[in-house]
């Protein structure tokens, strides 16, 4: 059973990866589209997650419409878009799969076993480095004068994006649910494959805001 669903899960990343990346290379308007698409599923499964009730309805019209605002945003810098996004989607990705490996490998604590049992502070950590890792390496490759504030802020992304799983892990628990949907199999819904970019994406916006132009501008 757990091969299966880890076999799945792996055709599933190999299919959706490179759609992803190919609407996120292409840009407009083909990752504006991405994204509409995406936003319209997210909706659905929120409104399926909490069964139509209006507080939690107008939170997730928040939870969907800024993230995705924040993704386009971050894509139309006509200068560092499209590394930007793919330097996000690399921090995101690593921090998840890493977080999932460390934890698999050294196990220990759970970092909230009341949430995400399966989560440790292991996995937290070793996602964390690997982000910080994605940083320096992007750093390196822009042949920046310092490789210190990107690795430092993209470590700090890294564990922003696990706070976002575990926010929405914390919220199907609340609802009793496991997956937000089953439209992506082994992976289950488009909400649990991407609670920590919706988080991470703001988070990029917010800390390029605090600088001069974008975050890979001025780190």
């Amino acid at each position: 059973m757990v091969k299966s669903t880890l076999t799945l899960r792996v055709i599933s990343a190999a299919i959706i990866a490179p759609v992803v990346l190919t609407a996120v290379y292409l840009g407009f308007p083909f990752f504006e589209i991405t994204v509409g698409i995406s936003a319209l599923i997210l909706a659905w499964e929120w409104n399926r997650l909490c069964q139509g009730k209006i507080v939690w309805l107008i939170f997730g019209l928040i939870y969907i419409i800024l993230p995705c605002w924040s993704l386009l945003y971050l894509r139309a810098d006509p200068v560092m878009g499209l590394k930007t996004i793919f330097w996000l989607l690399a921090v995101v990705w690593c921090t998840d799969t890493f977080a999932f490996v460390f934890g698999r490998m050294i196990g220990g604590p759970k970092l909230s076993p009341r949430i995400s049992p399966n989560k440790t502070w292991s996995g937290l950590l070793g996602g964390i480095m690997s982000a910080g890792i994605v940083g320096l390496a992007t750093a390196m490759a822009l042949e920046k004068e310092s490789y210190v504030a990107l690795t430092g802020w993209s470590a700090a992304i890294g564990a922003v994006s696990q706070g976002g799983d575990l926010v929405e892990s914390w919220v199907k628990r609340h609802f009793g649910v496991k997956d937000t949907s089953a439209i992506i199999p082994g992976h289950g819904g488009l909400f649990d494959r991407v609670d920590g970019l919706l988080v991470a994406a703001v988070a990029a916006v917010v800390i390029g805001a605090a600088g001069k132009g974008g975050i890979l501008t001025w780190t």
